[in-house]
């Protein structure tokens, strides 16, 4: 075992996740974003028992709309922040967030830190939308001459290769979405809550093939926050604590302009293994998952990756119904990205830790004990993050 596989060993379950919070998720939220941002901190505060005089720690990460914890900061009066992130990148970068702020209260840098994300997707800076500066990264120069430039429009051309090289069907797709709209249902913050078939995906406009309307995120107005503090004091406040008992991130190649040999195979292929060796865990350990699903191309994708099938099988395991509620692996029992909201990223852990409380209400999986919650897999951003949780 080499000396940061042991160190990773000691990080395992000495922190936890004490409280969360959220703003209502709208399409147009009316405020700024710094408000948003706010206001999930405060609400995660108050579900944990805390206030903003016990927070030495702030973190987010950031592409487009965004408030830094230099701005979150002085709004709440917390003049003296001894440790702090503002991460770039996209919901690539979601989860490792929140194991960093693990990080800092493990080697005692801060002993609270709120993690959060607030967007106006929606009203002001959309997603892939138009009327912007030119990214940072070089490849764009080389995508937009032929308008290839909108998440949709990549992310389908990694879809249509899976399904020339293992058969993956629309009607596969079309089952996730009908699935988590299901879970939505159920859950009172979901922005899509009206119960949708097979034949109504089927129906849905095309936006890039074989993408149609409803394999697409929501763009959402939101914000949504998490406490991280040491396990020992989690146990000490109000909500049952849940154990960050691995997090792993990491990346590889780019898949826009690398040489990767394989579109159909993400950066979370290699980064599983280490996330759960860290958390001495396997796949068959977990009970729920909340996989990050900007499209429903990007649930099927991750199903292979972190190991719950064989890699192709991903379609023919949800149309099973292996990943609804009564399945054998449930996911995105909140409804996701696709039906609840688009927060990032951070909704996904936030409802793995309900779904560990037993606080999911009528969504609750049963015998939830162990949680898995993703990042984007590593599609145009090389690079990926994920958490192993655990009822305490």
């Amino acid at each position: 075992m080499t000396n940061v596989a042991k160190r990773l060993l000691e990080f395992r379950d000495r922190t936890a996740i004490a409280g969360v919070g959220y703003t209502p998720f709208t399409r147009n939220s009316g405020v700024s974003t710094l408000t948003l941002a706010c206001r999930a901190v405060l609400a995660a505060l108050e579900d944990a028992g805390l206030t903003p005089d016990d927070v030495d720690g702030l973190a987010t990460h950031r592409v487009g709309d965004s408030a830094p914890p230099t701005l979150v900061g002085p709004a709440l009066g917390l003049a003296d922040l001894s440790w702090h992130l503002d991460q770039f990148g996209g919901g690539s970068v979601s989860h490792a967030v929140v194991g960093q702020a693990a990080l800092a209260v493990a080697a005692g840098m801060a002993e609270t830190v709120v993690c959060y994300r607030a967007i106006n997707a929606r009203s002001e800076f959309r997603m892939g939308g138009t009327g912007r500066g030119v990214p940072a990264s070089p490849e764009v120069q080389y995508q937009a001459p032929y308008g290839f430039f909108a998440p949709p429009q990549q992310y389908a051309m990694y879809a249509r290769a899976h399904m020339l090289k293992y058969g993956t069907k629309a009607e596969h797709f079309g089952q996730l979405a009908v699935t988590q709209r299901a879970n939505a249902a159920k859950n009172p913050r979901a922005l899509m809550r009206t119960p949708i078939t097979l034949e109504d995906y089927l129906a849905s406009r095309w936006i890039a093939e074989p993408f149609r309307l409803l394999d697409c995120c929501l763009e959402t107005d939101g914000a949504c926050a998490v406490v991280v503090t040491t396990r020992e004091r989690a146990r000490d406040l109000r909500r049952p604590p849940v154990s960050i008992s691995a997090a792993a991130w990491g990346g590889g190649t780019s898949h826009l302009s690398g040489a990767a040999a394989d579109p159909t195979v993400t950066a979370a292929a290699a980064l599983a293994p280490r996330l759960y060796a860290q958390a001495g865990l396997g796949p068959g350990d977990i009970d729920v998952a909340e996989l990050y699903d900007c499209f429903t191309y990007s649930v099927i994708v991750q199903l292979e990756d972190y190991g719950f099938c064989a890699k192709g099988e991903g379609g023919p395991y949800v149309a099973s119904g292996a990943t609804s509620p009564a399945g054998e692996l449930p996911v995105n029992t909140h409804g996701g990205f696709l039906s609840e909201g688009y927060v990032h990223g951070m909704n996904h852990i936030a409802e793995a830790v309900s779904q560990l409380r037993g606080e999911a209400g009528d969504r609750q999986a049963r015998g939830a004990e162990v949680a898995l919650s993703t990042a984007q897999p590593g599609y145009i951003l090389p690079a990926t993050s994920a958490l192993i949780l655990r009822r305490a």
